[in-house]
């Protein structure tokens, strides 16, 4: 079932609305806005931009109400980055978890432009004690009444970044998308752009900035949103903050029929958090023999990578195709299902079933219905 304004777009859940992208139809650097991934925890508000106010409050010298008009008169800033569903990929968790079961398309790359949120942060001098900085969204109400998790009554969507990471160039109040105004189902009049971090940080609808001089303890910051951390020995909840490193095959699809002895272009993307990819490697004759994939431009700190690799099938029949990144803080994509993420953070590999047919039969399986 399809929306009209979101051709193409996979229904993962109507109310709230959420859809995923055709991770299939990838083809250019830049996923458009009508292609790109609804992410929904409330359904989303209708806000008047000329009435709407973003309040900065919490521990600050200079409590500020402002409005469009005030953001747009500071510095422009535009950052390509991609955002990650952290939940992109629970579907190939074993065994199945809870939640919306995205397959490979709730993720997408854009360019956003808006003020940086550290002049905002500026404007209103945190106090010395500043730990935290909390964006709270206009969207609100009650989690999932029947479980052990549900919240305390109507909540809004709320998470917090370290006072670091929210002065940092990678933190942008975003009014616009790919060129154009944020779409409501995107955050329109404003959302908040986190350069390397899951979606979960980007904060839609932005209503409220809190600064905080104690970690936040939220809902979605201590009750969702969270692994398990081991380093100390008893495990202990980290919320999830920074993407990890991933690849994925867009084309050949699986399932699909290939023509052997004739080329075929192996194509995807592939990102990180906080580090640049540097290199994306395929393994295509099922032998554990791993050959590099031409990473193609552009290159920037928060965008993904395109990758390409043409391979000439030598062999009938069933071919498993992987894909495995590195970043170039030398964190390397896992083989296989990883321990302590709960359903989130799924970035194993994940093969990509094709079969080499004469180019005969190809044409047989193509074209008879």
């Amino acid at each position: 079932m399809r929306r009209v304004d979101h051709p193409g777009l996979i229904v993962r859940q109507k109310s709230p609305l959420n859809l995923e992208f055709q991770f299939s139809s990838l083809s250019e650097w830049l996923v458009p806005n009508e292609q790109f991934y609804v992410r929904s925890h409330f359904p989303a508000p209708r806000l008047n931009g000329s009435e709407w106010r973003l309040r900065v409050t919490g521990a600050v010298a200079r409590p500020l109400s402002l409005s469009m008009t005030d953001l747009l008169a500071l510095p422009r800033a535009s950052m390509s980055a991609v955002m990650e569903c952290a939940g992109n990929g629970r579907v190939f968790y074993e065994p199945a978890r809870e939640g919306l079961q995205w397959q490979s398309g709730a993720v997408g790359n854009a360019e956003w432009s808006g003020a940086l949120l550290r002049d905002v942060l500026a404007a209103a001098r945190p106090a010395d004690g500043a730990a935290e900085v909390v964006l709270v969204g206009a969207d609100h109400g009650v989690v999932d009444g029947g479980k052990k998790t549900a919240s305390p009554g109507p909540i809004a969507f709320a998470r917090s970044l370290p006072i670091a990471k929210a002065q940092s160039a990678a933190s942008l109040l975003a009014y616009e998308m790919n060129g154009e105004p944020l779409s409501v189902d995107h955050g329109f009049p404003l959302r908040a752009v986190v350069g390397g971090w899951y979606g979960m940080a980007w904060i839609k609808w932005l209503a409220e900035i809190r600064v905080v001089e104690r970690p936040f303890l939220g809902y979605w910051q201590v009750r969702d949103y969270f692994r398990w951390d081991r380093r100390l020995g008893e495990p202990v909840l980290e919320p999830l903050a920074e993407m990890e490193v991933k690849a994925q095959i867009a084309r050949p699809v699986n399932g699909a029929n290939i023509r052997l002895g004739e080329p075929c272009r192996i194509f995807g993307a592939a990102w990180s958090g906080e580090a640049p990819i540097d290199e994306v490697a395929l393994c295509v004759e099922g032998d554990d023999a791993w050959v590099a994939a031409t990473l193609l431009p552009p290159e920037t700190a928060y965008g993904w990578r395109l990758f390409e690799y043409h391979w000439t099938p030598r062999r009938a029949g069933r071919h498993s195709l992987c894909c495995r990144a590195r970043d170039r803080a030398g964190n390397h994509q896992p083989l296989t299902q990883q321990a302590d993420r709960e359903s989130y953070g799924a970035n194993w590999i994940v093969p990509v079933e094709v079969n080499a047919l004469p180019p005969a039969e190809v044409y047989v399986e193509e074209f008879v219905i």
